[in-house]
C-alpha cells in the first residue's frame, strides 16, 4: 500500500522538470512519481508538451484552491494496457521517469529528441495533438483565473506585438475581438518548439475561451468542429497558421464566433 502524500501541483512538477528544485524537494517529487501513478502520467504529460505551463499557469496557481487542483490530478484516469498483469501498464513510463527524475535531479538537461518523447505523439497528426495539449490546460481555467479588468486597447496590442513577431500575424486588438465576449490576455507560449499564441478571453456566460494559433504547412483547411475536455474547439488553417478556438459555450454558437475570427485574423 502506498505511502500518503501530497500531491504536487503543476507548478511544481514544471519546476521539477525544469531543474529548479532543490535536491531535497526533487527527491521528494521523484518518490511521489515512483509511487502515485496520475503523478507520473501528469509529470509525463508536462515533459512532453514543452510548453512553458509556468507561465501559462501563473495566474491560475495563485488563485485557484489547492486541494481543487489536487483532486483534479488525483482524478487523472490510467489509461488501459494489454501488458499481462506482472507488468503494470506504468512500469516501463515510471522506469522512464525514474531516470528522468534522476537526471534532473544532477542538473542534466535532457532533450527530448534524445529521449525520444514525442515521436509517436506527433506522427498521427499534429494539427490534432497541439489541439489535444492546448485543451489538457485550457480545461484549468476557471473565471477567477481570468478575472480583472478588461485591458485598454494599447495594453492589448502591447501584448499581442510580440505574438506578431514570433509568429508572422499581423494582429490588432480589433481583428481578435469577439463579440460580447471580454479580452483579458494575449500569451506567447511554445508547442514542440515552435511559438504558439494564445488569447484568452472570459465569456459572461460560458467562462473561459481561448483562440490559439501555430505555424503550420499542412494546407488550408475549412473549419470543423470537435469536442475536447468538455469544451467545444472549432479549427482551421490556411497556408502557414492552424488556428483553434475552445470554449465552453454551445456548439453552434462556438462556430458561429469562429467564424467571425476566422475573416478578422486571416493573414
Amino acid at each position: 500500500m502506498n505511502t500518503k502524500h501530497t500531491i504536487p501541483s503543476d507548478e511544481e512538477l514544471t519546476a521539477f522538470i525544469d531543474g529548479e528544485l532543490t535536491a531535497e524537494e526533487a527527491a521528494r517529487i521523484q518518490t511521489v512519481v515512483e509511487e502515485d501513478e496520475s503523478v507520473a502520467e501528469r509529470l509525463e504529460f508536462l515533459a512532453r508538451a514543452s510548453l512553458p505551463f509556468k507561465q501559462a499557469f501563473a495566474p491560475l496557481l495563485s488563485e485557484a484552491p489547492r486541494e481543487k487542483l489536487e483532486t483534479m490530478l488525483a482524478a487523472i484516469p490510467a489509461q488501459p494496457s494489454a501488458r499481462p498483469a506482472s507488468t503494470p501498464a506504468f512500469a516501463s513510463r515510471r522506469r522512464f521517469l525514474g531516470a528522468l527524475a534522476a537526471s534532473l535531479i544532477a542538473g542534466i538537461a535532457i532533450d527530448r529528441a534524445v529521449i525520444g518523447i514525442g515521436k509517436g505523439f506527433s506522427a498521427k497528426d499534429e494539427n490534432s495533438e497541439w489541439r489535444a495539449v492546448v485543451a489538457d490546460y485550457i480545461s484549468l481555467y476557471t473565471a477567477e483565473t481570468l478575472a480583472g479588468p478588461v485591458p485598454g486597447r494599447e495594453d492589448q496590442a502591447a501584448q499581442l506585438g510580440p505574438l506578431d513577431e514570433k509568429l508572422g500575424l499581423s494582429l490588432s486588438p480589433e481583428a481578435v475581438s469577439l463579440p460580447g465576449i471580454d479580452f483579458k490576455r494575449a500569451l506567447l507560449l511554445q508547442y514542440d518548439g515552435k511559438p504558439l499564441a494564445q488569447v484568452a478571453y472570459l465569456d459572461p456566460e460560458t467562462g473561459p475561451m481561448a483562440l490559439c494559433i501555430v505555424r503550420s504547412d499542412a494546407g488550408p483547411k475549412s473549419p470543423d468542429l470537435e469536442s475536447r475536455k468538455g469544451m467545444n474547439v472549432v479549427y482551421w488553417s490556411n497556408g502557414t497558421h492552424a488556428f483553434m478556438l475552445i470554449g465552453h459555450a454551445a456548439a453552434d454558437r462556438m462556430t458561429a464566433i469562429a467564424e467571425g475570427a476566422r475573416g478578422k485574423v486571416a493573414i
